[in-house]
C-alpha cells in the first residue's frame, strides 16, 4: 500500500441501551483504530465514522427495565459510550447517532429511492407478538431451541451455536425476552426488500471476487447464499425508531437492520456538514476503499444485506473488506450482560486511570480475529509485567537514563559503525514495513508480536554492548550504541502509534520526533545534541493482589444479579393440572458420562431408570467434569420427544436449578430413592 489511497472505515455502530464492555472493544473498535492510525501514519486520506444506534426494540426494552422513556435512555448512554470510547483512545473523525435529523432524513430518503424503483412490496404475515407487553417482537428479542441443533438459547434470527439462519417462528418452545412468556402468532403487514434477487450478483461479488476475506466471514456468507436468500422485512410495528416515510405506513418504523448500516452514510454526512466538504467522495467515489469492522454476529447485515440495499439503491461504492472479528470471552465464560458477566469499559477507566495502553496492548494480544479467544485477568498482569515494564519499558528507562545522566539529556554523535551495528540498523529499518503489511492484512497480533520483536532485539544489543561500562574507557563508543538504541526506540515509538498511541506521544515528544513519519523511517535519523527529556517509567509493575481483586469484583457483581433475578424472576403463564400431569418425572442415577467432540457445553450421560437406562445428552460440561457426575441421582422428563443433539439421541430432560453464582445444580432428592421412582 505504497501509493496515497482513500478510506472510508466504519465500526459496528453500538447500542446505547447499557454502557460497552471488553468484548464490544476488542470486537470492531480497537482493530479499527490500529488500522485508521496506521493509515492516517503513512499518509492516507482516511475518515473513519460510527455512532450510536439508539433506535429499535433494544432501547424500548431497556426502557421498559428502567422505567424511562427511550429518550430518556439514549441520552444517558450515548454520552456516556462516546467518552468512553474517546477515553481509550479510538480516534473517530465522527461519532454520531442514529436519533439525529440527519439520519431520520437519510434513512428515510433511501427507503423512499428503494420503494420509488418498485423494489420494495407490501405483504401481510404472521409474527410473534408478546400478549403482556401487547407488541410484536423483534427476531432478536425471541429465544427458543434451535430445530438445527437443539441449542436451548438460540435467538430468533441465528443460532449463535451452529450458525444458521433462522426466522423466530422456526425456533422450539420459543419465549419472548421481554416477559418470559410464550409468545403467539398474530397477523402485521410490512415492507419487504427482495433480498433473493440479489442473491446470484452477491454469489459472483463475493464467493468470485472477494476469497481474500477472512474464512469465518467467507464461510458464514457462503453458509447463507447455499441456504437461499429470502425476502426481508425493512419495517416493523413499533414506536420508536426512524418513521417509514408512507402515508400508509403509520404506527411502523424502519426495521434496525435496514436503519443503523446507513448510519455510517448519515454520520459522514454531519461531518462534511462540520467540515465544509462533499460527503459523496467517501461513498461513491470508486476510488475510495470501504472498510466495515464487525463483530461476527454482524456478518450477514454487512456482507449480504447493506451491500444488496447499495446495490439497489445504485451509485454507492461496495465495501473493500468486512474483517469481523469472532468473540471474546472473560475469564472462560462468555460475556453476559444480563449476568453483569463483564468488565465495563467506563468502569476501567475510571478504577484503573492511566492504563489505556495496558488494555489496548492486551486485548490486541488476545484479538479474537480467526477464532474465539479469552481474556484473564492473570494474563493482564503477566504481559504488563513481562512485556511492556521488562522489556519495552526497560528499554526506554535504560536509553533516557543513561543519556540523562552521562550526555546531559542531548543525542550524542553516532560514531564509526561495528559490523554488529550496521546489521543491528538494518534490522530495526526492516521492521516497520513488517508491522504494517500484518496490519494491511488485518493481522493486529502479528503486528504486535514483530513490534515486541523489534523491542526485544535493541533491548538485547543495549545489553551485549554494555554502554555503562564503555563511557568510562570509550565514551565514543558508548555514544554511538545509545544512539543506535535511542533511533530504534524512536522507530518503536512511530510503529507504536496504532497500538499504544498515548505511549507513542509520550516518546515522541521525549526524542523531539513528533515530525517523523511511518513511511519515511529509514530515512528519519536523530540529530545529535538535540535535547531530550527523561519521560518516567512508561509501565508499572502490576501485583497478584490486583488479579486477585479484579477476579473477586467480578464474581461478586455476577453473583448479586444472579441473587437478584433468582429473587424476581417472573412467573410464567398458569397452566392446569392437566398440563402437569402430561409431565413423566422420575428419578434416575447418571452411570456413566463423557464430553461430546467440538462441543463445549455439552455432556452425554446414561441414566439409569430401574427398568432401562437412557442416553440424555445434556448441556452441563461447563460446569461438571464427566467424572464429577457420574453416580449422581438426578430428575429425568422421560416422555419429553427425542432429540438429535449433535449426532445423538436424547431421551429425555434432566433438571436443574441456577445457583446465585450462575452454576447449575442438580434437583435431585435429599435422600437415595429408588431409580425409575416417580416425581408427583
Amino acid at each position: 500500500m505504497s501509493d496515497t489511497q482513500r478510506f472510508t472505515v466504519t465500526s459496528a455502530l453500538p447500542y446505547v441501551n447499557g454502557p460497552i464492555h471488553f468484548g464490544h472493544l476488542v470486537g470492531c473498535f480497537l482493530p479499527a483504530d490500529m488500522y485508521v492510525r496506521y493509515l492516517r501514519a503513512m499518509g492516507h486520506e482516511v475518515l473513519y465514522v460510527c455512532g450510536s444506534d439508539e433506535n429499535g426494540m433494544a432501547i424500548t426494552l431497556r426502557a421498559m427495565k428502567e422505567g424511562i422513556s427511550p429518550r430518556e435512555i439514549i441520552d444517558k448512554y450515548h454520552p456516556l459510550v462516546k467518552q468512553s470510547l474517546s477515553d481509550i483512545g479510538i480516534s473517530f473523525d465522527w461519532y454520531s447517532r442514529t436519533s439525529s435529523r440527519v439520519h431520520f432524513d437519510t434513512a428515510q430518503e433511501f427507503f423512499k429511492v428503494l420503494d420509488n424503483k418498485g423494489l420494495l412490496h407490501q405483504q401481510s404475515g404472521s409474527q410473534l407478538f408478546d400478549p403482556k407487553y401487547k407488541q410484536f417482537l423483534a427476531d432478536r428479542y425471541v429465544k427458543g431451541t434451535c430445530p438445527k441443533c437443539g441449542n436451548p438459547e438460540a435467538y430468533g434470527d441465528q443460532c449463535e451455536r451452529c450458525g444458521s439462519s433462522l426466522n423466530a417462528t422456526d425456533l422450539i418452545h420459543p419465549v419472548s425476552t421481554l416477559s418470559g412468556e410464550t409468545p403467539t402468532l398474530e397477523q402485521t403487514n410490512h415492507w419487504y426488500f427482495p433480498l433473493n434477487e440479489y442473491e446470484q450478483w452477491l454469489r459472483e461479488w463475493i464467493l468470485d471476487g472477494h476469497t481474500e476475506w477472512k474464512t469465518h466471514v467467507y464461510g458464514q456468507v457462503k453458509s447463507w447464499l447455499d441456504a437461499g436468500l429470502q425476502p426481508r422485512a425493512v419495517t416493523r410495528d413499533l414506536e420508536w425508531g426512524v418513521p417509514v416515510p408512507r402515508t400508509d405506513a403509520e404506527g411502523k418504523v424502519l426495521y434496525v437492520w435496514f436503519d443503523a448500516p446507513i448510519g455510517y452514510i448519515s454520520s459522514t454526512k454531519e461531518w462534511a456538514q462540520a467540515h465544509g466538504q462533499d460527503w459523496e467522495k467517501w461513498w461513491k467515489d470508486p476510488k475510495t476503499k470501504l472498510v466495515h469492522f464487525i463483530g461476527k454476529d454482524n456478518i450477514v447485515f454487512h456482507c449480504i444485506f447493506f451491500p444488496a440495499m447499495l446495490k439497489a439503491h445504485g451509485g454507492f461504492i461496495l465495501p473493500e473488506n468486512v474483517p469481523a472479528n469472532e468473540f471474546l470471552n472473560l475469564e472462560g465464560e462468555k460475556f453476559s450482560t444480563s449476568r453483569n458477566w463483564a468488565v465495563w469499559l467506563h468502569e476501567y477507566l475510571q478504577e484503573v486511570p492511566g492504563k489505556e495502553d495496558v488494555l489496548r496492548f492486551v486485548l490486541a494480544f488476545n484479538m479474537p480475529e480467526s477464532k474465539d479467544a479469552d481474556f484473564h485477568w492473570q494474563d493482564y498482569m503477566d504481559r504488563n509485567n513481562n512485556e511492556l515494564v521488562a522489556v519495552f519499558g526497560n528499554l526506554a528507562n535504560r536509553v533516557f537514563v543513561l543519556l540523562e545522566k552521562n550526555f546531559d539529556q542531548k543525542i550524542p554523535l553516532l560514531g564509526n559503525l561495528a559490523q554488529a551495528d550496521q546489521v543491528f540498523l538494518d534490522a530495526a529499518h526492516g521492521y516497520p514495513q513488517r508491522i504494517g503489511q500484518a496490519i494491511e492484512r488485518f493481522r493486529f497480533k502479528e503486528a504486535l508480536g514483530e513490534w515486541m520483536n523489534l523491542a526485544r532485539m535493541a533491548n538485547k544489543f543495549l545489553t551485549d554492548n554494555e554502554p555503562w561500562k564503555s563511557i568510562k574507557t570509550d565514551p565514543s563508543r558508548a555514544g554511538t550504541v545509545l544512539y543506535l538504541a535511542a533511533g530504534a526506540l524512536g522507530i518503536l515509538a512511530v510503529t507504536a502509534e496504532p497500538f499504544l498511541p498515548f505511549t507513542s506521544s509520550k516518546l515522541r515528544d521525549a526524542l523531539g520526533i513528533q515530525d517523523w513519519s511511518w513511511k519515511d523511517l529509514a530515512t528519519h535519523k536523530l540529530r545529535p545534541g538535540a535535547p531530550i527529556h527523561n519521560p518516567g517509567h512508561l509501565f508499572h509493575l502490576i501485583d497478584q493482589s490486583f488479579v486477585e481483586e479484579q477476579k473477586q469484583k467480578l464474581m461478586t457483581k455476577s453473583a448479586a444479579v444472579a441473587a437478584v433475578a433468582q429473587a424476581i424472576a417472573p412467573s410464567k403463564q398458569e397452566i392446569q393440572y392437566e398440563d402437569f400431569s402430561k409431565l413423566d418425572l422420575r428419578i434416575g442415577t447418571i452411570v456413566s458420562a463423557e464430553r461430546i467432540p467440538k462441543a463445549d457445553k455439552l455432556l452425554k450421560l446414561q441414566v439409569d431408570l430401574g427398568q432401562e437406562t437412557r442416553t440424555v445428552v445434556s448441556g452441563i460440561a461447563a460446569h461438571y467434569t464427566p467424572e464429577e457426575v457420574v453416580g449422581r441421582q438426578v430428575s429425568l422428563l422421560v416422555n419429553l420427544a427425542p432429540r438429535k443433539l449433535r449426532g445423538v439421541d436424547s431421551q429425555g430432560m434432566i433438571l436443574m436449578a441456577e445457583d446465585a453464582g450462575g452454576k447449575l445444580v442438580f434437583v435431585a432428592p435429599g435422600t437415595a430413592v429408588n431409580n425409575g421412582s416417580t416425581i408427583s
